[in-house]
């Protein structure tokens, strides 16, 4: 007999969110670290600091440096100890490993709290290019042309070559009803394309369902904290409506909290299979995120998993442990390759540093990053001008050939 399913509760559990929705992050500077605090590896070569060329090139700055703008003015100490931390931390070369001096870092918190003004995008580093993880559903980035996959080059004309992502995003966002040209290079275009948008406060949407075809579909947006009540009620839509077959849909998810991820996988592995392995640190020290083995999907159910270049981080999680342990058929593209784990360190003055901590890797062991989860089933969206239905209506390619997969599931 089927059950109706009981809600995770996961309020034991720390709640970590993988993936960083980019939109809401913040600007900083550039520059090289060297202070008291570093003064134990002074002359160490092998990559490390070198404070003697350091004193050489404060000296020709000193001596020889002179404004060509009559209305620039010398940086304080404390924005060349900014500056220089920045730097530092850039060296590294990891986009998502990020220094705030103190009013970046006091925006950051503020706006990861609460609505803000914006185009509705999520964007992420790829091959050195700001490049656009996925459009919200509905948001005004989505309805302007902005497509999964544009490489962002100016924002306001002013060029995003050698920019990360938080800078970007920082030119992005800003005063409700204002107005911001992005330029974009679409993924199968050559050219760059001036797409002007005006901000609006950005909700984001969580989950919808619906039935095409005798398959019942779950379109997941994002891993928010209440994701898995939500994904609950939809598996309980499924059971009551009788379907034996599912489509779960994580196009343009960008991911967004481990723990809902688990919560979600745990619907349909048994109690102990592993989701996620995480490497942290250093030594890479192993932890398996397990399944808790939640009761309520009924045994048989074919299911197929829908990603795209767009599909990032939790949604990854998910997809590659169904597809792991052979609990779902993932049809679609290649997907976006996010599985790294960031932590956010507070300092005295105010300041934070946003730093990579760990890995994730799937259960048969392919690392996320580098590798994204690769369908069992590829569908590509072949043109950017879509085959419309006699209703006129876009037809979605991708979704029917999901359907079409799910429905020849034995």
């Amino acid at each position: 007999m089927n059950t109706i399913l009981s809600f995770f509760n996961h309020s034991k559990n720390k709640a970590r969110p993988i993936a960083g929705i980019l939109f809401i992050t913040v600007l900083f500077g550039a520059g090289i670290l060297v202070g008291a605090a570093m003064s134990d590896r002074t002359n160490k070569m092998d990559g490390k600091l070198d404070s003697a060329l350091l004193s050489e090139v404060q000296g020709a700055l000193n001596d020889k440096f002179v404004f060509w703008k009559a209305s620039s003015t010398l940086p304080t100490d404390k924005e060349l100890e900014y500056g220089m931390i920045t730097g530092y931390v850039d060296s590294y070369k990891d986009p998502y490993t990020v220094f705030f001096p103190p009013q970046e870092a006091k925006s950051f918190a503020e706006n990861v709290q609460g609505s803000f003004g914006g185009v509705g995008m999520n964007v992420g580093m790829k091959d050195g290019s700001i490049v656009v993880i996925a459009p919200l559903k509905d948001s005004p980035a989505m309805k302007a042309g902005i497509l999964a996959g544009d490489i962002i080059t100016a924002v306001d004309g002013k060029s995003m070559i050698g920019v990360n992502s938080d800078a970007a995003v920082n030119l992005i966002r800003g005063k409700i009803g204002t107005e911001v040209t992005i330029t974009v290079i679409h993924p199968k275009g050559t050219a760059p394309v001036n797409i002007t948008i005006t901000r609006q406060v950005i909700k984001i949407p969580t989950i919808d369902t619906e039935k095409k075809d005798g398959v019942f579909i779950i379109h997941l947006y994002n891993f928010s904290a209440e994701s898995p009540e939500l994904f609950r009620d939809a598996l309980n839509e499924f059971i009551v409506s009788g379907y034996k077959r599912m489509i779960i849909d994580l196009r343009g998810n960008p991911g967004g909290y481990l723990d809902a991820s688990v919560a979600m996988a745990s619907y349909f592995l048994q109690e102990g299979k592993v989701v996620v392995s995480e490497k942290q640190g250093k030594n890479e020290a192993v932890v398996n995120h397990r399944s808790q083995g939640l009761a309520g999907v009924p045994a048989g159910t074919k299911v197929v998993v829908l990603v795209d270049g767009g599909s990032a981080s939790a949604s990854e999680i998910l997809a590659g442990a169904l597809k792991d342990q052979g609990v779902a058929t993932i049809v679609g593209e290649k997907t976006f390759g996010k599985g790294s784990v960031q932590e956010l360190v507070n300092f005295a003055d105010g300041s934070s540093l946003k730093v990579t901590i760990a890995k994730w890797f799937t259960p048969n062991g392919v690392n996320i990053s580098e590798a994204g989860i690769k369908p069992d089933v590829e569908s590509l969206v072949g043109t950017s001008t879509p085959k419309l239905d006699k209703d006129g209506k876009p037809i979605d390619t991708q979704l029917l050939k999901a359907i079409q997969t799910v429905k020849a599931l034995k």
